[in-house]
């Protein structure tokens, strides 16, 4: 194994939480990126979503969007989702 297919492997830390968490309140993508009051891009949800380390900043940025997007499709949470909870890293 090549120095750059262990620099992937170790980024690519599979499925997260926030995924799930997704797709059973029927989330899209588009769904955060349009909840977000601060720039985030489809990518940046997609990258989050499949295991890509993010930074911590854009992990809270993807929480609050979370929190917000169930809220405006009419499940709120009964509980603020925080960054501990939607990712394992």
């Amino acid at each position: 194994m090549t120095e750059t297919e262990e620099n992937l492997i170790e980024r690519n830390l599979g499925p997260q939480p926030l995924d799930s968490l997704m797709t059973e309140a029927g989330l899209d993508n588009h769904a955060l990126v349009s909840a977000s009051s601060e720039p985030m891009t489809h990518k940046a949800v997609q990258r989050a979503r499949k295991g890509r380390r993010l930074t911590t900043h854009m992990q809270r940025r993807m929480a609050t969007a979370l929190n917000k997007a169930l809220t405006i499709h009419g499940t709120p949470p009964e509980r603020e989702w925080t960054m501990k909870d939607l990712f394992t890293y």
